[in-house]
């Protein structure tokens, strides 16, 4: 879209890597000089690390478009997570040896036969490897072991290896690597570009694609783009893709220092509103278990009923009646909706049985302290069920008194009546 608009022949800030638009800052000159004294040497490794970002794959194809094609065989393959078998394979590939049906040792024969073959016809062998960092020890190994093959005393082949930051630590530090250490004959280290050399890195590359100074970039712009990338050059694209888009929709002919702060404020919403929301954490709470002789105490704790006249000698009588027949179970009679009647048929009351479960679910936690391999009950649920017995409790009581009261005004209502009789038959 911008390109367009400005008049542009093609996008000069794409993220993929392209040797057309190398720029030659500070540090990949340096890198391009140990790059050309290896290559001179015609042997060993020669290691290339820098930050994501920072020019290495643009760095090794820029010199590769400087090689005579017709002296150098060069290969690159991207490493993954691979081991030692694997990377052999994958560096055959990328020089044509066949595969199938290859063991180890066949495919190292393959791989020397060819090197061979192309060393007789005067041309000389370079793998080149990506993302190094992500390579194991194995893997390592077995490149090391490919630099082994010679003819006439003269390596068969050269080996580059990119990697990240973290390769260069592994490689410097790893116990295993001390052999692979000494065949390294160059490294370096890709730096972001200088603050100064962000001008003429975003000019150069405009200039690639037929700028012709619409739009002007102002001094405080490359400012703030260096501040908001950090010389990477990756990030720099990536912004200066975004200021020109900006541009191109609010048809600017100027970009300034403010433009760029409002591009780099809208790149950091749209970051924050691409990551994924964050679960919210979880409420500390520690579960503590109650003691188990404190609950069954609480749960069995009857109010004190309310008072009632004294009841008659039958009152009592049929009070201990009830109470000799255990705990009964007072439950709704179904074919008298809203009438009580007393179940007297149950060996164990369901009531008691429900406190024996609640005594499981509370001992279980106790348990299971001391059990590493006991039951894991919830507290919470042992809880629940006692605020549901203790809710049953009160119920029961309420009809319980109910039920006495209606008792005791029955038997004395016929204790009344019985006395009027017997006072009638005497006079």
């Amino acid at each position: 879209m911008y390109d367009q608009f400005y008049g542009l022949t093609g996008r000069p800030f794409q993220l993929t890597p392209d040797p057309h638009f190398y720029f030659e800052s500070t540090t990949h000159r340096k890198a391009m000089s140990y790059l050309g004294y290896g290559l001179a040497q015609g042997e060993g490794f020669i290691v290339i690390t820098g930050d994501i970002g920072a020019g290495k794959t643009t760095l090794v194809g820029h010199l590769m478009a400087t090689i005579d094609s017709a002296r150098l065989t060069a290969a690159k393959i991207v490493s993954t997570q691979v081991d030692g078998d694997d990377i052999l394979r994958l560096a055959a590939q990328a020089f044509g040896v066949s595969v199938d049906g290859a063991d180890k040792a066949v495919l190292l024969g393959r791989i020397e036969a060819w090197l061979h073959e192309r060393a007789r016809s005067g041309r000389r062998s370079l793998l080149i490897v990506d993302e190094a960092q992500n390579l194991p020890i194995s893997a390592l190994e077995e490149l090391r072991m490919l630099s082994n093959f010679q003819l006439g005393g003269q390596a068969l082949l050269q080996i580059f290896l990119l990697g990240q930051p973290e390769f260069r630590d592994t490689l410097r530090i790893s116990p295993a690597l001390e052999q692979l250490r000494q065949r390294v004959i160059a490294t370096h280290h890709l730096d972001p570009i200088m603050p100064n050399e962000v001008e003429p890195y975003i000019l150069h590359r405009l200039s690639l694609v037929g700028w012709n100074g619409n739009p002007q970039f102002t001094a405080d712009g490359f400012v703030e783009i260096f501040r908001a990338t950090d010389g990477i050059p990756r990030r720099i694209n990536a912004l200066a893709s975004r200021v020109l888009l900006l541009g191109a929709i609010d048809k600017l002919r100027v970009i300034d220092g403010k433009v760029v702060e409002a591009v780099i404020a809208d790149m950091a919403q749209d970051e924050e509103a691409a990551k994924p929301l964050a679960a919210a954490p979880k409420p500390k709470t520690e579960a503590v278990a109650p003691e188990p002789v404190q609950v069954i105490e609480e749960a069995w704790t009857v109010t004190p009923p309310l008072e009632q006249p004294a009841p008659t000698q039958a009152a009592r009588a049929i009070s201990s009646q009830m109470e000799s027949s255990g705990d009964a179970e007072i439950t709704e009679n179904k074919k008298t909706p809203g009438s009580l009647r007393f179940d007297q048929n149950r060996n164990e009351p369901s009531l008691r049985a429900e406190v024996e479960q609640l005594r499981e679910a509370v001992e279980g936690p106790r348990l299971a302290r001391a059990a590493p391999n006991g039951p894991d009950l919830r507290v919470e649920e042992a809880l629940a069920r006692i605020a549901s017995l203790e809710m049953r409790l009160d119920e029961q009581e309420k009809a319980i008194r109910q039920m006495l009261a209606l008792l005791v005004d029955w038997v004395e209502r016929d204790d009344k009546e019985m006395a009027y009789l017997r006072g009638s038959r005497a006079a």
